[in-house]
């Protein structure tokens, strides 16, 4: 079984590109951000004190981040809808390709053919191949590392 697990991690891996240190720079890199911002917010809050009235001050930085704040927000709702309606679309070429499969014709025959054949052999070919399968997926994840003193083909 280990094979399978190191099979989903490692497709996990390639599509996300997560590991242990990625994350750990994520965090990093998103601390020292969110401080730069404190600091800055900070800092542009002394000059505009400095400048002019500290309550004209704070209801500026506090006007920019409620735009910022709504502009953020328009913008998830627009992105949510869109997904929405992609996975619906998703979703209904699936159904309309897997519709072909549920043809009651089909079934139908399908259904004589393993009534012909017996339900007990079918069955019994059905966990031999999947025992196959199995095991020729195991054997092909056994294959031996590669040699790292080789040059790369180009």
């Amino acid at each position: 079984m280990g094979g399978w697990f190191r099979y989903l991690a490692l497709n996990a891996q390639s599509r996300a590109g997560l590991s242990a240190n990625a994350v750990i720079w994520g965090a990093v890199a998103a601390l020292a951000a969110a401080l730069a911002f404190i600091l800055f917010t900070v800092a542009a809050f002394l000059w505009l004190a400095d400048r002019y009235h500290p309550v004209v001050a704070g209801l500026v930085l506090g006007g920019i981040f409620f735009l910022v704040a709504l502009i953020a927000a328009a913008l998830c709702f627009a992105t949510r809808a869109r997904n929405i309606a992609r996975a619906r679309t998703e979703l209904a070429e699936q159904k309309a390709a897997n519709a072909a499969w549920l043809d009651p014709k089909l079934v139908a025959a399908g259904l004589q053919m393993a009534d012909g054949i017996g339900w007990r052999r079918l069955g019994s070919l059905a966990v031999v191949a999947l025992i196959a399968a199995g095991l020729a997926y195991e054997w092909r994840g056994q294959k031996s590392p590669p040699n790292d003193k080789t040059e790369p083909e180009k």
